[in-house]
């Protein structure tokens, strides 16, 4: 599979598995189908979840800092409590239902909130390279 010109081979099938508390920190869960698996306060800072397969996933107070959610499908994932500070969630699939559910709004809030805040930061550092 190929996602803006990169070559996505799935890299692990972890569906359904028990990773709650995991130090996953930097890892290559490239394309990996971790479908309804259960990181509940996994250590994922850094990680590479790029086209990864988190459908219906248990997120809730994971340390998502920094990840590369880029075109992750997140449809039904449990993020509550999760910190996605830094996490690139281009293209990402957050969710499929028509109706928006509270939690759902939360989180669409959360990633507008994100890209303000990185904005910010990006405009910063331009003032301070410009300077």
């Amino acid at each position: 599979m190929n996602v803006n010109g990169y070559e996505i081979k799935p890299c692990a099938n972890l569906r359904g598995a028990n990773l709650g508390s995991a130090n996953l920190e930097s890892a290559n869960l490239r394309g990996a189908c971790l479908r309804g698996a259960c990181l509940k306060g996994a250590d994922l800072r850094g990680a590479d979840l790029l086209s990864a397969d988190l459908r219906g996933a248990d997120l809730e107070d994971a340390d998502l800092e920094d990840a590369d959610l880029e075109d992750a499908n997140l449809e039904g994932a449990c993020l509550r409590g999760a910190n996605l500070d830094g996490a690139d969630l281009t293209g990402t699939i957050l969710e499929k239902k028509k109706e928006e559910s509270q939690d759902n709004t939360s989180l669409s809030q959360k990633v507008k909130e994100l890209e303000e805040e990185l904005k910010k930061y990006k405009d910063t550092l331009k003032a301070l390279l410009d300077t």
